[in-house]
């Protein structure tokens, strides 16, 4: 089983406080570690947002798509 540095229940943030939240999670991840981000919809774009702000230093895997829940493992290469 996957372990994880950190581990975001994102309905748990105000919305404007959401990405910055996963963002600076993310930042702080040692290369080749994981966190996971936990939603209540399918977080695509946050994968958009990621992939022009943090090009070609992530690797994003769904664990979980839904209905009620998404669970998506982010890694720092």
């Amino acid at each position: 089983m996957e372990t994880y540095e950190k581990v975001i229940h994102v309905p748990d943030y105000p919305p404007k406080e959401k990405h910055p939240t996963i963002f600076r999670a993310f930042d702080e991840l040692a290369s080749g570690k994981t966190m996971q981000i936990v939603n209540d919809h399918d977080p695509r774009p946050l994968l958009y947002q990621f992939m022009m702000e943090r090009p070609e230093q992530f690797t994003w895997e769904y664990l979980e798509e839904g209905p009620e829940i998404w669970k998506v493992a982010i890694s720092k290469k």
